[in-house]
Formats: structure tokens, sequence, C-alpha cells
């Protein structure tokens, strides 16, 4: 039998949603290669009881890395720990969430491992009894189907793309402690959060985005109302960043971030491809735009052809009174 390796990031205590899309893919493809183990490894301070929900998602061994000096993400221990495992357990593939940590990780794992690593993933499947990849080529234009020819295969995948296993709450896991040499030549000392108290883009299941279309940075309150009222995350084109209208922390697109929510709408973006490369493996995508050849409009799932100042304050208030009949 196989066994499918994940790394299980947490992030203050609280296990980041891209490693329990990573588990129940991991649950899938053993399924696929007629049976095996998911084994996860979590590393960190005082995490030993996140096993139970990395259980509940599919993982039958959790290996725990519980030491205070690695309380902060460090690139050195963390990859000699997963690696550690991986030359322990020689799985039948590596997944790694496609994260700031995971970006960082999942390439020093693979050298140590003298492993081949595909990185940002949106699918995996099972072929002639061996693991392929699907990922995104040359700002999502393409796409590429990738198979490992030696080694360990490593992949990192795209968070929002692989959909949640349904948790079973009593599900238990082995869980067996690990130590690892903790020395390392840099440490994370603090995480700025600069959107704290908001949903964090990457892992948003809703996300409004505002382009230069709302010409000036006084009117992008209209998409910031229209996110709150349906509890969604703000997003941006990068004209509007280049503009100063936002932070460049919310720049969704090939220099920024790349998301996958269920939905997404798009509020005055024209839908340059370097735009379209961030998000355009959305589930849903509603575009707003006055211009009817507006790129965006090739890519919508469904496509709004009017005014974001007269569109934008219409929607905002029929969510808020579908929310508020929903009580």
């Amino acid at each position: 039998m196989s066994a499918i390796l994940t790394f299980a990031e947490q992030r203050d205590g609280r296990l980041r949603r891209p490693s329990l899309e990573a588990v129940s893919e991991a649950r899938r493809l053993v399924e696929a290669l007629g049976g095996g183990q998911v084994v996860a490894v979590l590393v960190g301070s005082g995490v030993a009881g996140l096993a139970d929900e990395l259980a509940s998602f599919g993982a039958d061994v959790v290996h725990v890395f519980d030491d205070a000096a690695l309380g902060a993400y460090a690139s050195q221990p963390y990859a000699r720990a997963l690696a550690q495992v991986a030359s322990e357990l020689a799985p039948a593939a590596v997944l790694v969430p496609f994260s700031a940590t995971g970006k960082d990780l999942a390439p020093r794992v693979a050298a140590r491992l003298g492993s081949g690593l595909v990185s940002d993933c949106v699918s995996l499947a099972v072929k002639d009894g061996r693991i392929e990849a699907r990922r995104p080529m040359y700002a999502g234009k393409t796409f590429a189907t990738v198979s490992w020819t030696g080694g360990i295969p490593l992949a990192t995948l795209r968070p929002n793309v692989f959909s949640l296993a349904a948790p079973q709450p009593g599900r238990k896991a082995e869980v067996r402690a690990g130590s690892v040499d903790t020395a390392a030549g840099a440490r994370v000392s603090k995480v700025e959060t600069r959107a704290a108290g908001k949903i964090e883009l990457s892992e948003a299941q809703v996300i409004v985005s505002g382009g230069r279309g709302l010409k000036g940075p006084e009117h992008f309150q209209l998409v910031e109302e229209l996110a709150s009222v349906m509890g969604a995350a703000v997003g941006a084109s990068r004209a509007v960043v280049d503009a100063g209208w936002v932070d460049h922390h919310i720049q969704v697109g090939q220099t920024g971030k790349t998301v996958s929510p269920t939905l997404y709408i798009a509020c005055g973006i024209s839908g340059a491809i370097q735009h379209l490369a961030g998000m355009s493996s959305s589930r849903v995508i509603v575009a707003i735009n006055k211009d009817a050849d507006a790129p965006i409009f090739k890519v919508a799932s469904y496509g709004i052809l009017g005014d974001v100042f007269e569109v934008l304050p219409k929607l905002s208030e029929a969510a808020r009174a579908h929310f508020a009949s929903k009580g």
C-alpha cells in the first residue's frame, strides 16, 4: 500500500485551510492508488492538540514536532522535520500548501531529498499507478500535465482549488512524537498582519475586487461595502495598487496574489492577462464593467454590462436584504 505525506501548516495554534485541503486530497489519492495511509507532519510549539483535526479530515498518522524553539517558522528546522519523515516513509508523494510558507519550504525539502517539485498544482490524478499533476503555465494561458520520473514526488497545492473532505469528528490518528535539530541561520521574528480582523485574501471563499474603473480611491469604499455585507475579502487590480489607491497586500494577479475563491466579483476591472493569471481559477466569476469588449467578460461566468457606480450600491442593498432575511 502507498502512503501520501502532507505538511500541516498552522498559524497561532490553528490549522490553515490549505493544510486541511492537502490532507483531503491525500485521502482521495491513496484511495485511487488502491489503499494506504495519509500521514501528516505538524511542526510548531504547543501544536499536538491539532492532530485530532487532521485526523477528522483523513490523516491516519500525525508526526508532531512540538518544541518551543519551533514556535516561529524557520526554514532549516522545518525542512529537516519534513524531509526526515519523507526519507523514512518513502511516500508516493509529498503535498505542501502553495502558501508563503510552502513556497519557501517545499524547494528546500525537494533539495534535501533529491526529488522533483511541481509547484502551484491545480489538480492531481492517478494514471497507471502513478501520480500526475496539472499546473498553469505562462500566466495561466496554458496548462501542463507533469509526472515524476524518479525520487519522491513533491507538489505544492494552490489554496481553495482542492475541496475539503467531509470532516469526521470522532476519527482518530496515530500520533508520533518527533525531534529535530532546531538550529537555524534565520528565523521569522514577527508576522505583521495588515488586514487584522479581516479575511485573508488567499484563503477567502468570496472576493470582491476593484479596478481603475472606480476612477479614484474615494470610490473604492463601494467595493469594501459590498465585501463587508457579503463577509468577503477585498482585492484589487495592479492598476489601482500602482496608483496608490490601496496597499499592495490586496493585489490580485501575476505580481500579486493568486486566488481561487468560490466566487470572485470583479468591479471595474478590464481583465489584463496579468490579472487573469491570478484569479482565473475561481469557480464562479462575476464581472461588472461598462465596456462590452473588456477581456474580463471572456472568463466570466456571469457578466453585468453597466456602470459600477450604479451596480455596486444595488448589489450591496440586495445582499444586505438577503442576509437580513436569513436572520
